[in-house]
């Protein structure tokens, strides 16, 4: 473990304190505002790469559970909703991955060519089917519009699931390795005649690749011997048909047998990290789910804002745990870490109605600072799902029909387009924190960008930002702030715009209450 995640788990120890202090607040409580004793204290010198791709979106098609894709594609001119287009470009994500539980019976040639003579998909898992407009060439056209990179998931052989293998018109949904490697061939290969006689002259390039999604996670999937095989035979083949590509494998969690609650990554690693280039694992965490009493149970939230306040403050801590335990298996042999999946997973209507409230997105934002800090591993990462209907835990919301409105980004998008516009392209430490304060700090050649989230519900922190041995010219914050327990509810109106504000290069500045910053420090 190193220096800046003891940091991290002190940090977090001496915020806890603080935030159990709102519990005697009343949801109208005056703020009153902190002086911080210590400042914020930055060292310049770059101590590892951040990865662009620490804000990723995932898109999956759910089914009947969540509109997602459908719900994004335009039926009547074939082609992306013009709202759905301009709310991801604001996001701007630099890595959307398609597929997910829903790769485990995808075939992809089914997606591919006219789109009058796709046959309709039943969708096993999320219920439902799936009308296949929407296949390999309109997911890479969605990416290119919006400027992020495509990351695929593929069948891998239905994972070795009963459940997947058939659908219930009785067709094989299994995926082999060959099949994956004529989809990489088919997508990548400036000659390859499928793709060129559905009138595609140039590759729909794919860098990306995940073998598997989350074998581990049933005891009727492949155990761990089988899926090392099968990823050597998929890597191996898919490389034939192009060596540039990056290859992701699993190496999730075990939720079943001897061996529950521990991590593939080490032995995926030891046996096929050769054929790898990241090891995936997923977070899809849910905090308190069986506390009965739990302010995050259905819509209990809404009874006590300072006690939901202060669970939420706390849950990057469960968070922190499972990323340390990941990297207690990968640290030894440096290969990159890859969160392909990760949000909250309360229970409540359409996955808890909490997440769409400000709190949650402050939250998040104290997670996105704990996957900053494990940059040096933690290469690609998200905070949600990406779009749909219903599901609070997307990133972006699509109204249906479109006269109910336009798409908009929910909290967590809010701190995702917030990060990805203000982050440094290394990570620096920051050596003095205030308590109340959790902070992270990145550089791009003069510029320094400091990440701040007050962590007091009703008050502002008023502290000074100093950047050691460094002669500061230029101070900004760009900052979201607003009431915790606002909704977002539509895309009007929208309380958390970012505000940016000139600060003095003393560095004096006062944080609101519940914030979410990115300040931009220029040095001479």
């Amino acid at each position: 473990m190193n220096i800046d995640r003891r940091r991290f788990i002190k940090t977090t120890a001496l915020t806890g304190a603080g935030v159990a202090a709102t519990r005697k607040l009343s949801a109208n409580a005056k703020s009153v505002a902190i002086k911080a004793e210590e400042g914020i204290i930055i060292d310049p010198e770059p101590t590892f790469a951040l990865s662009p791709h620490l804000y990723m979106q995932f898109m999956e098609p759910l089914g009947r559970t969540d509109g997602s894709v459908e719900a994004a594609w335009d039926f009547d001119k074939h082609v992306w909703r013009e709202d759905v287009i301009e709310a991801t470009r604001d996001l701007a994500p630099s890595m959307v991955r398609f597929g997910g539980l829903l790769s485990a019976y995808y075939r992809w040639r089914e997606g591919v060519g006219a789109r009058k003579d796709r046959v309709p998909r039943q969708n096993i898992h999320w219920g439902g089917y799936e009308s296949n407009r929407v296949g390999t060439a309109e997911f890479v056209d969605f990416c290119t519009q919006v400027g992020a990179e495509p990351l695929m998931s593929i069948n891998f052989e239905s994972e070795g699931t009963p459940e997947f293998s058939t659908d219930g018109m009785g067709r094989d949904r299994r995926g082999t390795a060959q099949e994956a490697a004529e989809w990489v061939d088919y997508c990548n290969n400036p000659d390859n005649a499928e793709r060129k006689s559905y009138g595609f002259d140039q590759p729909l390039r794919i860098p990306f690749w995940q073998i598997d999604n989350e074998t581990s996670y049933a005891d009727d999937r492949f155990d761990i011997d089988t899926a090392v095989r099968k990823t050597t035979e998929f890597s191996e083949k898919m490389h034939r048909a192009d060596p540039s590509i990056k290859i992701i494998g699993w190496g999730g969690i075990q939720r079943w047998g001897e061996k529950k609650g521990t991590f593939w990554a080490k032995d995926m690693i030891e046996r096929a990290g050769e054929h790898l280039d990241y090891v995936a694992f997923h977070l899809m965490f849910a905090p308190c789910r069986n506390d009965e009493n739990s302010p995050l149970m259905g819509v209990n939230y809404r009874q006590d804002p300072a006690r939901t306040w202060e669970y939420l403050m706390n849950t990057c801590q469960f968070h922190e745990k499972k990323v340390v335990a990941m990297r207690e298996q990968v640290e030894l042999y440096q290969l990159p870490m890859a969160l392909t999946e990760c949000h909250y997973t309360f229970s409540g209507r359409n996955r808890n109605e909490v997440m769409s409230t400000w709190a949650t997105g402050v939250s998040y934002a104290r997670i996105a600072n704990m996957h900053e800090r494990n940059g040096d591993l933690l290469k690609i990462a998200t905070l949600a799902d990406f779009c749909g209907t219903r599901w609070q835990v997307n990133a972006l919301m699509i109204p249906i029909p479109r006269s109910f409105g336009k798409a908009f980004l929910m909290p967590v998008a809010k701190v995702m387009k917030l990060y990805r516009k203000y982050s440094g392209t290394n990570y620096c430490e920051t050596t003095q924190t205030p308590t109340y304060l959790d902070v992270t700090a990145s550089r791009t050649e003069d510029t320094i960008f400091v990440h701040v989230v007050n962590t007091q519900r009703a008050s502002p922190v008023k502290t000074r930002l100093s950047v050691k041995g460094a002669n500061v010219t230029s101070i900004k914050v760009h900052q979201m702030a607003t009431d915790p327990e606002f909704e977002v509810i539509a895309r009007e109106p929208d309380p958390l715009k970012i505000q940016t504000k000139e600060v003095p290069t003393d560095g004096t500045w006062t944080f609101s209450a519940a914030s979410v910053s990115a300040v931009e420090i220029r040095i001479g």
